[in-house]
């Protein structure tokens, strides 16, 4: 069976990859074997998700295979991080960064490897899954290491693996994540001198695709809650109806990004996921709470939004005879390629995956590899997974999503590449 499946991968891989040439032979003969171990790592991780900060089978694991690859490995790097450095000649530094949490999603997929997992998410229990496919990304940067610990000395540079927990946030709203691991010393020394991702995404299987700039948006969390004055349902004049109000400033709200921002500068959402208040039928509340999230490209416009939003909300609950406090916390950044490393790179992408090598849309989802780049320049890439059978075709997050092990060779082989090409080129 193991040679079947061993014959299976690299059928798979030798279709999907028409730019072989990239990467040194005896790197491919590596990459070849270690395609099995791949696969089991990934259906592993599937079947055994963790939620975020809590990753701690996760962790155990890598840390293991790092050791065992000869790395400096420290552990409980942001609570279940794991950063593991691979020393090789004299020459630049790269990092690698792989997300390890789960979603509190209950799986849909009929899989052997599915999750039958449950955890804790605020108090209540839930179900737990690789809904985003995280488990991809852990096995592909596994592969990755090995690969490229094969080549012992002739590593042109140092390699700095970055395994992070909580990117999709923590089940008890603690701190974690990107921001976290930098605080506690990811990029002490050795400092990476450019930083490599990639997250599965529902292209067709086997495209990769990018875009420099802008690729995935900034995310900022905001909360309004507007202060009336109770009283009787059927009396509504002797009160002040925070209802109403909360009605007025959702659609208010919405003019924001329709009515008063240029619309030919950048993408740009307001969102109301949730509004709560009141508590029976005949009964107007004392108040109404309002949560949402804020996306965007571009910084400039990011701060003009909140401004916008704030004045919106107290404007219209003050002609109501209302208040509103607004809150907005900043989250994740806008996920920014940089451009001359995206140019650089770019012919690397398209010697391995040819023509599924495309222009990504940007896209309003979000992701915390944003402070990574942050601190060094970064290229973010997606690497499709979307089956054949448009059936199995969901989008990250559901219940459904299904990720096609074909793409697993092309992201090994494209992080290996990144790597050894930008090495070589910056000697």
């Amino acid at each position: 069976m193991a040679i079947l499946l061993r014959a299976v991968l690299l059928c798979l891989a030798l279709c999907c990859q028409p730019g072989l040439a990239a990467l040194p032979a005896d790197v491919e003969q590596t990459i070849d074997a270690i395609m099995p171990d791949v696969v089991a790592w990934r259906r592993d991780f599937h079947e055994h998700p963790e939620l975020g900060n809590r990753e701690f089978r996760t962790a155990e694991i890598i840390a293991n295979h790092l050791r065992d690859l000869g790395m400096e490995v420290q552990t409980e790097v942001a609570h279940t991080g794991v950063v593991g450095v691979l020393r090789g000649g004299d020459g630049p530094v790269v990092g690698l960064r792989a997300d390890m949490d789960a979603l509190p999603v209950t799986e849909l997929v009929d899989l052997p490897f599915a999750s039958k997992a449950v955890g804790e998410y605020q108090g209540k229990e839930v179900g737990v899954m690789h809904a985003c496919g995280h488990d991809n990304h852990v096995a592909i940067l596994m592969g990755v290491a090995e690969a490229l610990a094969s080549m012992g000395d002739e590593l042109p540079g140092t390699v700095k693996f970055l395994f992070q927990p909580a990117e999709e946030g923590t089940p008890d709203q603690s701190v974690g994540g990107a921001e976290l691991m930098l605080r506690e010393g990811a990029y002490d020394p050795p400092k990476p001198d450019a930083v490599f991702g990639l997250h599965v995404f529902p292209y067709p299987v086997g495209v990769i695709a990018t875009r420099p700039g802008g690729l995935m948006a900034s995310s900022d969390f905001y909360r309004i809650t507007v202060k009336g004055k109770q009283t009787h349902g059927a009396v509504p004049w002797a009160g002040v109806d925070p209802i109403v109000t909360a009605s007025q400033i959702v659609l208010g709200l919405q003019t924001i990004v329709s009515r008063q921002l240029d619309a030919t500068l950048t993408p740009s959402i307001v969102t109301v996921g949730k509004i709560a208040g009141g508590v029976r039928n005949n009964i107007i509340p004392e108040s109404v709470e309002m949560v949402g999230t804020i996306r965007t490209f571009d910084a400039k416009t990011r701060l003009d939004i909140h401004e916008r939003v704030r004045r919106t909300a107290t404007q219209i609950a003050e002609a109501a005879g209302a208040t509103a406090e607004v809150e907005i916390d900043l989250g994740y950044g806008v996920t920014r390629n940089d451009p001359d490393l995206y140019r650089q790179m770019a012919p690397t992408l398209e010697a391995v995956a040819g023509d599924n090598f495309i222009e990504a849309q940007q896209t309003t989802t979000a992701e915390d590899f944003s402070y990574f780049a942050n601190e060094a320049p970064g290229l973010f890439l997606f690497l499709g997974v979307a089956p054949e059978d448009p059936s199995l075709v969901y989008p990250n997050h559901s219940p459904r999503f299904y990720a096609d092990e074909r793409a697993l060779p092309v992201g090994v082989r494209a992080l290996t590449a990144l790597t050894l090409d930008y090495m070589q080129a910056n000697r």
